[in-house]
């Protein structure tokens, strides 16, 4: 690998009222190289992106780009001068466009009546996939595309922009196994034909498998860079956290309370079939299945979010009728959602705002909210969840994932529900931050709460559960004791065998 720098940072400072995000920080990214960022949530891997994407300006510092020095640039100077593009979890496209008109969205080819040449975006933008070695029809509406398809139409995007340096957040969150192993082949590729690639995991196996060299940030901090190849995961891990984490699924004592949940033939559009399990006071179930299962649809049923075409619904021995979260919130539910941002988090309201939001009624008198009450109500699970931010009078969407995952799981504390439904957890979520979520699940076990757990994490699903339902195509294929449980007899129900 040629040390020739093509992107570097120096002295980079950006401050935000009562936090530092980034201080001090110098990194050189260099040519043909696959470069990892990893950090817990809250680090700055995400303001280092805006920056260098022109998102956002820093204010101290310079960046260079191939040897030209600014203080700053415009994100259209980023992509179309510089060659630097981003490819975020949440992808940047227009569903009612087609696959062609996304790739040139900005800078679409037109004829000399000023019209869209359509042929020539079409035959361009099959160039661009076949390139990538995937044989997809521009013309072809993204809104119709899975997860993995158009994260290939955003490379494809990067491709036509004449990328130079393509960063990646956490881009095999959405995935499956299989998609994920043609991302690895994407991004491999990438690399060939010489693009720099900046690869934020927090997935250390990927981190090993794909990286050469691998940053650590910490606190707004840069931390050190190894070589890959001469770290290890212990090393990684104590650098990104300051300390030693030497216990991934903390110990929690079985108990065999009373009956909370009981599910009987459930079904729900096309996505869950005659579903039955059932979960205990001090449990913690866990949902395994492969991506498109059933489990999100069954989870979403039961709190209200989709409707029930079949089947009965029994909190503590009583058939209730669930036909929206409201009434779910009323018989003592709560869920943590899969898509955290789309349905989990309300971005313009404050932190203290989005705690309270289910539970109005425990910080209102007469139907008037309580300003001191959500003030003191939400400075109770900052304490408790130990939320980062400088105050919870500042915005969510001005937090990191973790941190408002964290206020998403305080929402629902604050309502004092028994039955908590957790979808993807960890889901985008640092190491560190994944081992406080895992403490309170058992917290909340061990309080007497009935917790469901779906995760597409095999070691988390083992580690955390007391008993294990797997799904497949929206039927319950099986049940597992922790005991009797083990990864291949997980993916041996998952896939209908």
């Amino acid at each position: 690998m040629q040390n020739e720098s093509a992107l570097s940072v120096s002295g980079i400072v950006k401050r935000y009222p009562g936090v530092i995000a980034l201080n001090d920080i110098n990194l050189d990214f260099y040519k043909n190289e696959i470069h990892a960022i990893c950090g817990e949530n809250g680090a700055g891997k995400s303001t280092l992106i805006k920056i260098l994407t022109g998102a956002i300006k820093a204010d101290e510092g310079e960046i260079a780009v191939e040897g030209i020095r600014r203080k700053a640039f415009s994100p259209h100077e980023a992509m179309f001068k510089y060659g630097i593009s981003a490819i975020y979890q949440e992808f940047n496209l227009i569903p009612y466009l087609s696959i062609a008109e996304n790739i040139f969205l900005g800078n679409e080819i037109k004829l000399p009546n000023g019209l869209l040449d359509t042929k020539q975006m079409n035959d361009k933008a099959g160039e661009s996939l076949r390139s990538l070695g995937i044989e997809m029809d521009p013309k072809m509406k993204v809104q119709h595309l899975t997860v993995a398809y158009q994260q290939i139409v955003e490379i494809a995007k990067a491709i036509s922009h004449n990328v130079k340096i393509l960063i990646m957040d956490e881009p095999s969150a959405p995935l499956t196994t299989s998609e994920v192993d043609k991302l690895f082949e994407l991004v491999k590729n990438l690399k060939e034909r010489g693009v720099t690639v900046i690869y934020i995991s927090h997935r250390m196996s990927e981190i090993f498998e794909l990286s050469d060299r691998v940053s650590v940030f910490r606190d707004g901090k840069y931390i050190t860079t190894y070589l890959t190849s001469e770290t290890n995961k212990n090393e990684l891990i104590k650098s990104m956290v300051g300390r030693e984490l030497l216990e991934s699924f903390p110990e929690r004592e079985s108990s065999d309370g009373e009956m909370l949940l009981e599910v009987k033939n459930l079904s729900a559009a096309d996505n869950v079939k005659n579903a039955s399990f059932s979960l205990k006071a001090g449990e913690v179930v866990g949902f395994g299945g492969l991506v498109g299962a059933g489990r999100t649809e069954l989870v979403r049923a039961i709190f209200g979010a989709d409707p029930i075409s079949a089947g009965e619904i029994r909190v503590k021995g009583k058939i209730v009728k669930i036909g929206n979260p409201l009434t779910a919130v009323k018989y003592g539910f709560g869920l943590i959602p899969e898509d955290r941002k789309q349905h989990g988090i309300i971005s313009e309201l404050s932190i203290r705002e989005n705690i309270s939001y289910s539970s109005f009624d425990r910080v209102s008198s007469m139907r008037l909210l309580i300003p001191q009450k959500i003030k003191e109500v939400a400075e109770k699970y900052r304490k408790m969840l130990n939320i980062v931010c400088p105050g919870t009078d500042k915005k969510i969407k001005e937090l990191s994932g973790g941190n408002q995952q964290k206020v998403v799981l305080a929402r629902w504390l604050a309502t004092d529900c028994e039955i908590i439904l957790f979808d993807e957890p960890t889901r985008g979520i640092d190491v560190g931050a994944k081992q406080e979520i895992y403490e309170l699940i058992n917290r909340l076990a061990e309080a007497g709460k009935g917790i469901v757990l779906i995760s597409s994490e095999m070691p988390e699903l083992l580690g955390m559960s007391d008993r294990i339902v797997v799904m497949h195509e929206g039927v319950i294929a099986g049940e597992l004791s922790k005991e009797d449980a083990s990864q291949e007899r997980i993916l041996h129900l998952a896939s209908g065998e």
